[in-house]
């Protein structure tokens, strides 16, 4: 029994050997035939160019290619236009011919006077230029940003970590897979949840990194050039015309009788009690004020005729018998 467990660990060990020198033949053997096949290949334009290189059986490492770059540009414009919704289509078709699209537009009309529009594009990074200079040649440029954010990094690690999850699924699937407890598979399930949904995440921002970095974004303003209001003729010093007269009087008119309007509701409560005020009087107190008051006593009259007076108000006694009247002379011209 010893002897035959021996043996195998023997043979074991010698199947391991042999397999990790046969990988490493074949990894040499790989390499080898790499360098063969990329020899040609260099050595064609040292061949083609003459003997500058000096030996022309020199062997070159082959270049690796630059690894792409990613990045994010975006740029906004501002145009004064003498027709806003002309240039707003030439913007539009511009941005279509291009292969790229309209993420959003909005117009407005200015104080009544004039528009202005606001578009944001969206185009092929191959395009940007030549649709940044378009749009620039469409008015009088006011104002120009452009910006460009190199986000290599991020996409790289983001594509990273996208093969490191789908490789954490499907381990869990498997162990899943394998799994004969109930609870197990409940730990399970609620792990592949979690990383499922950290694998959804993670290709959102490789799908948002990939839109940003394929399509640059460019704002455009469009406004139109306000128009100058016509000026008024000018008038003679001192001689305004026939309407401007009547127009000033109505205007005159107009203002008196609204301040009258004005100061008589200012007013209206007060005359509003005052009436109320009176018609108490004369309703109430009035009368009473009159039955308090003592009726006069009539005094005694004198009998006969009434005493005869002179001129200065004396009164005059009676006349004696027989006496002669004086008659009265005229009164003098002028008294």
């Amino acid at each position: 029994m010893r002897r035959t467990s021996t043996t195998a660990a023997v043979l074991l060990t010698a199947s391991l050997v042999l397999t990790g020198c046969g990988a490493g033949g074949s990894d040499a053997g790989d390499k080898a035939a790499d360098a063969r096949a990329a020899q040609p290949a260099e050595q064609g334009p040292s061949r083609a160019g003459g003997a500058a290189d000096g030996s022309s059986g020199a062997v070159r490492a082959p270049v690796k290619a630059p690894a792409p770059q990613h990045v994010i540009r975006t740029a906004s414009l501002s145009v004064e236009v003498a027709d806003a919704a002309k240039a707003l289509a030439t913007a539009r078709t511009t941005a279509v011919d291009a292969g790229g699209r309209v993420e959003n537009e909005s117009t407005e009309r200015i104080d009544d006077a004039y528009l202005a529009s606001r578009i944001v594009l969206r185009v092929p990074q191959e395009k940007y230029d030549s649709v940044l200079a378009e749009l620039a040649g469409t008015g009088r440029l006011l104002n120009r940003k452009a910006g460009a954010e190199d986000v290599t990094d991020q996409v790289v690690d983001v594509q990273s970590r996208i093969a490191t999850q789908r490789a954490s699924v499907a381990r869990v699937r498997e162990l899943m897979d394998r799994a004969d407890k109930l609870s197990d598979v409940v730990t399970l399930e609620a792990e592949l949840s979690r990383r499922q949904a950290d694998l959804e995440a993670l290709l959102a921002r490789q799908s948002s990194l990939k839109d940003r970095t394929s399509l640059a974004t460019i704002t455009l303003q469009l406004t139109e050039k306000r128009k100058e209001e016509p000026k008024a003729e000018a008038r003679e010093e001192g001689r305004p015309g026939f309407l401007d007269a009547l127009g000033g009087g109505w205007n005159a008119l107009v203002g008196v009788a609204a301040w009258i309007l004005i100061v008589l509701a200012a007013l209206a409560p007060w005359l509003a009690a005052g009436l109320v005020v009176l018609v108490l009087w004369r309703r109430l107190v009035r009368p009473r004020l009159a039955a308090r008051r003592p009726a006069p006593v009539p005094g005694p009259r004198p009998e006969g005729p009434a005493a005869e007076r002179n001129a200065a108000g004396a009164p005059v006694g009676p006349k004696a018998p027989g006496a002669a009247e004086v008659p009265k002379s005229p009164a003098a011209p002028g008294e």
